[in-house]
C-alpha cells in the first residue's frame, strides 16, 4: 500500500507562528519560490523526541535564507522552539522534520524585495533513508552527467531548494539504471558529494573527503569526522579526482537522512569493501542518536 500524498494527512503543521491543520497548509499558485525557487530548508531527524543538532540546523537555515537576501522573521531559537512545538502536536518520537522558509505572493518577477518572507515546519514518521541491509551491504552509486557549480555561479553553500533540481534529475537516472543514488563531480571534474549525502573514503586506514568548497559542509559530516578522530583516525579534506576511488578500501555516505551509510559501488568501475571503519562510525553514530540495532551490534 502507497504512502498517502503529502498534502493529504492528518496532524499539524507549523506556519508563521503558528499550528495550521495539515490540510489547510497551503499556498498560492503564484507564490514567488515556486516560480523562482526562492526558498531554503533544512531536513532534520528526531531520535526518541530528540532533533538531532536542532541549533545547528536552525541556524543554517538562517544563513541560507540570508545568502538568498530573505530575512527570516523569526531567531534560531524560535525556530527550534517552533519546531519542538510541532513534533508534540504530532505526536512524534523518532521522525524527520523540514523547516522551510520562502518567498510569498506579493510581488511576480525575478525581483520580490516586496514579498513576504514565510516558515513552515512539518514532520512525519520516517524509516531510515536505506534499508538496515542495504546500509550493511552497502549501496550503489550512479556517476550523475550533471556537475555541482562553480560557487561565482550559485549560492552553493545555502540549503536552497534551485541547488537540488539536479540532484532530483539524477536520482531518477540512478534509479532508472538500477542503482540506490548518484555521485556527482563539480564543475572541474573532482569528486564532490551525492544526491543528499557527503562522500567519505578509506584509504588504508586514513580517512578521506573531499574539500567542500562547492557544496554543503553537511552537519552529519562534521558530527562523523568529530568521531572518526575521537577514534584516532586520521581525516584528511582535500581534492579527490574520480579514478583515485579505485584505490579506496572502502566508502560510505554521511547525511541527515542517510546517517552512516556504506557504498559497495561507484558506476561499474570502482568496487569497495564496507569493513572496520565504516561499521565503527555506522555504531558510533547509532550510539550518539540513541539507537540501538543490528547494524550497532555488527561492529
Amino acid at each position: 500500500m502507497s504512502a498517502p500524498p503529502f498534502d493529504d494527512r492528518d496532524g499539524y503543521i507549523w506556519m508563521d507562528g503558528e499550528l495550521v491543520p495539515w490540510r489547510g497548509a497551503k499556498l498560492h499558485v503564484l507564490t514567488h519560490a515556486l516560480h523562482y525557487g526562492s526558498s531554503v530548508f533544512e531536513g532534520i531527524r528526531a531520535y526518541g523526541g530528540k532533533p538531532f543538532k536542532l541549533k545547528e540546523h536552525s541556524e543554517r537555515l538562517l544563513y541560507s535564507a540570508e545568502v538568498l537576501d530573505m530575512k527570516i522573521p523569526y531567531t534560531a531559537e524560535q525556530l527550534a522552539d517552533a519546531t519542538l512545538e510541532t513534533l508534540r502536536a504530532n505526536n512524534i518520537s523518532d521522525g524527520y522534520i523540514r523547516p522551510v522558509a520562502w518567498r510569498g505572493s506579493e510581488q511576480m518577477g525575478v525581483p520580490a524585495r516586496s514579498a513576504t518572507i514565510h516558515v513552515g515546519i512539518g514532520c512525519w514518521v520516517w524509516p531510515q533513508y536505506f534499508s538496515l541491509e542495504a546500509r550493511l551491504k552497502g549501496i550503489r552509486l550512479f556517476m550523475s552527467k550533471w556537475r555541482r557549480p562553480d560557487p561565482a555561479t550559485a549560492p552553493v553553500h545555502a540549503k536552497a531548494a534551485g541547488l537540488y533540481m539536479i540532484c532530483t534529475l539524477s536520482k531518477h537516472d540512478a534509479e532508472r539504471a538500477g542503482y540506490d543514488d548518484a555521485l556527482f563531480l563539480d564543475w572541474r571534474g573532482h569528486v564532490a558529494e551525492a544526491t543528499g549525502a557527503n562522500v567519505f573514503f578509506v584509504y588504508d586506514g586514513e580517512i578521506h573527503t573531499p574539500t567542500p568548497d562547492c557544496f554543503l559542509d553537511g552537519i552529519t559530516r562534521r558530527t562523523v569526522i568529530d568521531l572518526a578522530k575521537k577514534r584516532g583516525y586520521k581525516v584528511v579534506e582535500r581534492t579527490i579526482m574520480p579514478e583515485e576511488m579505485a584505490d579506496a578500501q572502502e566508502c560510505f555516505l554521511t547525511g541527515t537522512a542517510a546517517e552512516v551509510t556504506p557504498v559497495r559501488e561507484v558506476g561499474d568501475k570502482y568496487k569497495f569493501t564496507p569493513g572496520e571503519v565504516c561499521r565503527t562510525l555506522m555504531s558510533d553514530f547509532d550510539a550518539l542518536v540513541g539507537r540501538v540495532d543490528a547494524a550497532s551490534s555488527a561492529a
